[in-house]
């Protein structure tokens, strides 16, 4: 009986991690076909970029928010085609 539990959790574990690639490979495409299309992900206004003599700080604020939205609106669609 532990056999099949052990095999059950093994299961499950893999099946997260094939989820993980797909979602790896897509969220992949989707920035190679950005830079093949041009958008300019990380060079949006609102973007911070600090440069000085010792260093430079970047942090792309407004891309960030962009991916945030444009991946809640994929994944609640994705649930919602799921539960049906």
């Amino acid at each position: 009986m532990n056999a099949g539990l052990n095999s059950m959790h093994m299961e499950t574990i893999s099946r997260y991690l094939m989820l993980g690639g797909i979602i790896l490979f897509l969220v992949g495409g989707g920035l190679y076909l950005s830079a093949k299309l041009g958008l300019p992900l990380g060079r949006l206004p609102g973007d911070i970029r600090i440069e000085g003599e010792n260093g430079s700080f970047y942090f792309p604020i407004t891309s960030s928010i962009l991916v945030s939205v444009v991946l809640t609106i994929v994944v609640n669609l994705v649930l919602r085609l799921m539960k049906k």
